[in-house]
């Protein structure tokens, strides 16, 4: 019998106070990562055979992919008390050729599954919250249209909601800009075995793709099911003809890189040691980079195969950097800016616009309550931190990192001391990380409701 995990019931207030903390110390196992969980759920259902997922993420964007899953006539089971699934797999076809699919706000689920549903066909609609209707998928829509396939947009041209008709995928060769969303991609790589049946069918790339690493996450978990990529740089990608997704029996997945920022930049901000479990030097994941960046600003930071660890090692320095790789992780960088000398400025972040909220104009408005001094460009910002950090009521956009990282601005630096940040609307942290605000508790040693 199928049973549903529900981690966004727990209750939430309507907002938090956080008081000031002079320092954290302790260990954080991580939840799974969302980019790894909802990859691997839709290839588990698309493969030929039975998939055990150990340690899948819990939270909404998860629920929403499991849901339209079970919609689409796949079979999986959460075992008791766990976030241990087995899937059912379908061997490359849906056996609900009709649904209506509800996305939430989950990129990482809406957009590989649109590009399976649009090769695999049937008579599907596609939509989400409002900020959903509001992210761009229409390089991917083009891509696939172009190649045969029927999406009709049913609200504003090039967004969600979407309506998918039967059509005949029939080209050899794909064409998707990179630079706007690197899910754009993935989705086409992910549906390429389902179109190289007869022919080899090669993806390129039009312009710079942005968030590299994400393309590695999930060119690595194709391969564990079983389908290599053969790959011209970052500009051409071949699947050859024939290849199908076979389960691997077992596959476990990776605590959350993005998530483990908070806990990084904590121990980097507040003395620490703060040692974060479920990703190290062995993660495929490309935000554990984002120690690299602590380090730069001065912090001491250890490794192991399944572990890192950060820790004060004075005041931190600003830096100037390019965060296109670590888009996600790029976020708390600007928070721990408010604790370092000098301006520290991040580059070439403008898909920071298409996220859960516009993230550059939301962190930029953040910012500037705790006194910040912040220039807002199309694809940058910098951050000058204040004498003294001021108390503020922090709006979180229904953007669960927009919370996760102002949770920060509590803590006392070296710097300079942190202030009682009141968080709005804290719940939006279900869309990841359901327990964040007691993990952080955990490390600061306090009670938290």
């Amino acid at each position: 019998m199928t049973q549903t995990s529900k981690p966004a019931s727990k209750q939430y207030p309507h907002h938090l106070d956080l008081q000031p903390v002079m320092q954290v110390q302790g260990t954080v196992k991580l939840p799974g990562s969302k980019s790894i969980s909802n990859r691997t759920l839709l290839l588990a259902a698309l493969a030929e055979g039975e998939t055990r997922i150990m340690d899948l993420l819990a939270s909404d964007d998860t629920l929403v992919m499991l849901s339209a899953l079970q919609k689409l006539g796949v079979h999986w089971q959460q075992e008791d008390d766990t976030q241990n699934y087995t899937v059912q797999g379908v061997n490359g076809q849906f056996p609900q050729h009709q649904a209506d699919l509800f996305m939430g706000n989950a990129g990482t689920a809406i957009r590989p599954l649109v590009g399976a549903l649009a090769v695999l066909g049937g008579d599907y609609t596609v939509h989400g919250v409002a900020r959903m209707h509001e992210r761009p998928i229409g390089d991917l829509v083009d891509a696939l249209n172009q190649a045969g396939a029927q999406i009709d947009y049913t609200g504003n041209p090039g967004y969600p909601p979407l309506h998918i008709h039967r059509g005949h995928i029939h080209a050899q060769r794909l064409q998707v800009k990179g630079n706007v969303s690197s899910q754009f991609l993935t989705a086409l790589l992910m549906a390429a075995p389902l179109m190289a049946r007869e022919h080899d069918v090669t993806i390129e790339v039009v312009g710079e793709l942005i968030s590299k690493p994400y393309i590695e996450i999930t060119l690595n978990l194709m391969e564990k099911f079983g389908v290599r990529v053969e790959r011209d740089g970052w500009q051409a990608f071949t699947v050859k003809k024939g290849q199908r997704y076979v389960s691997p029996g077992v596959i476990h997945v990776e605590g959350d890189a993005s998530s483990a920022s908070y806990f990084l930049a904590a121990g980097a901000i507040a003395g620490g040691p703060i040692r974060v479990e479920g990703v190290g030097k062995a993660s495929i994941q490309g935000d554990v980079r984002f120690a690299e960046a602590l380090e730069k600003m001065g912090a001491t930071i250890t490794r192991g195969d399944n572990w890192i660890e950060a820790s004060s090692n004075g005041v931190l320095q600003a830096i100037d950097m390019d965060f296109n790789h670590i888009p996600d992780a790029a976020m708390t960088i600007a928070v721990a800016a408010l604790y370092a000398n000098g301006t520290t400025t991040l580059r070439n972040i403008a898909s920071w616009r298409v996220k859960e909220t516009d993230r550059l104009s939301a962190m930029a408005t953040e910012l500037r309550k705790l006194g910040a001094i912040v220039e807002e460009g199309a694809d940058y910002m910098t951050v000058t931190p204040p004498a003294q950090i001021l108390p503020a009521t922090i709006d979180t956009y229904d953007d669960h990192r927009m919370a996760m990282c102002f949770s920060l601005a509590s803590l006392d630096g070296r710097a300079r001391r942190g202030a009682t940040m009141r968080i709005n609307d804290p719940k939006c942290v279900a869309k990841t990380f359901p327990d964040y605000f007691e993990v952080f508790a955990g490390i600061n040693h306090k009670d938290l409701f």
